[in-house]
């Protein structure tokens, strides 16, 4: 039996997560409906992607009998009120990154998941990439010895998005870049959770964050740290340093398809898209898409790879963040 999808919102990254699952076999992955806010886009959507069903409104999807699980594709800001319709709607799902504003909205999002018995995971979708596959077999065999330093950067000119730049809209680097340099740190240390964390950052006249500087230690006197930036490019790279070897990520570290360790580059292409894509590599979300499908075909409520507790931390470290920097989401403030 396929797994049956519907689709959150018509807009950029529904798009391309709908081109990845048409990487997939077609008995094992089917879209059978999206939905948007307006009755048109959901059509738009639906005719060129050749989805059966289109609805005007998330409420209609959330009814739909036919549906094995939703992935949600809206803003984050929204995040919390659809996953909310979908979970109690008794819907499984998979939620863009970021999960939520922060901690608070992630623990609602994540009780009423487990209240209503369903499958929840973050579409963290780096962690499910082949090139992350290797580095935790890398790491759980030991072969780079003791893991001192871990290292990554995100920087791209995002200024003329007004998504990345306004506060309304869930902008700042952290939350939409830093993310996948810490979810890179956690995922290396195991979802250990930091002793300190330390952080500075720029911010803007609308009052997000335009570039920001971590440093963590972790116990046994390890470390990382990340700049995220969505003023400047950066190298986009992410470093891993152990006491037996080297690990190094070249970019597109957030959706990486080589590895080198100590010295040795291997390549693991993604496949070619049927159609353009918005985003570096989008056809890389088929990977989290296998994931959800072996999910519940095992009748599993959460990712091993990418576990509510791993939600949980990434969104407790953001807001720590968040706080020394100085950027108040007006969901920090309910």
């Amino acid at each position: 039996m396929a797994t049956r999808w519907g689709i959150c919102s018509a807009g950029k990254i529904s798009h391309d997560f709908t081109v990845a699952l048409k990487t997939l076999p077609a008995e094992d992955h089917q879209v059978v409906a999206v939905a948007a806010r307006k009755l048109e886009d959901a059509q738009g959507f639906a005719s060129k992607h050749s989805i059966p069903k289109a609805y005007g409104s998330y409420e209609e999807l959330a009814r739909d009998p036919d549906i094995d699980v939703v992935y949600i594709g809206v803003i984050h800001p929204y995040h919390l009120k659809t996953s909310l319709l979908f979970t109690n709607a008794k819907k499984n799902v998979l939620c863009e990154k970021p999960l939520a504003m922060n901690t608070r909205e992630v623990k609602e999002i994540l009780e009423a998941a487990k209240r209503n018995n369903v499958f929840f995971m973050e579409a963290v979708w780096t962690r499910f990439f082949p090139v992350s596959v290797e580095i935790r077999r890398l790491l759980d065999q030991g072969e780079l010895g003791d893991v001192k330093m871990v290292r990554s950067e995100f920087g791209v000119p995002l200024m003329h998005v007004p998504r990345a730049t306004t506060k309304e809209l869930g902008g700042g680097a952290l939350l939409d870049l830093g993310i996948y340099c810490l979810q890179f740190i956690c995922m290396v240390y195991n979802g250990e959770k930091p002793e300190s964390v330390q952080a500075a950052g720029v911010c803007l006249e609308t009052g997000v964050d335009e570039t920001v500087v971590v440093s963590l230690k972790f116990s046994k006197n390890r470390m990382a740290t990340f700049t995220c930036s969505n003023g400047v490019q950066l190298s986009n790279e992410a470093v891993i340093a152990g006491t037996k070897g080297t690990v190094r990520v070249p970019s597109p570290m957030w959706c990486p398809t080589s590895v080198v360790v100590n010295g040795k580059e291997t390549q693991f292409p993604v496949p070619e898209p049927c159609l353009p894509l918005n985003f570096l590599q989008g056809t890389g979300m088929r990977y989290e898409a296998e994931e959800v499908r072996q999910c519940l075909l095992k009748g599993l409520k959460e990712s091993a790879v990418m576990s509510h507790a791993d939600s949980l931390l990434l969104a407790e470290l953001e807001d720590e963040i968040r706080r020394q920097v100085g950027v108040v989401y007006s969901q920090d403030l309910q």
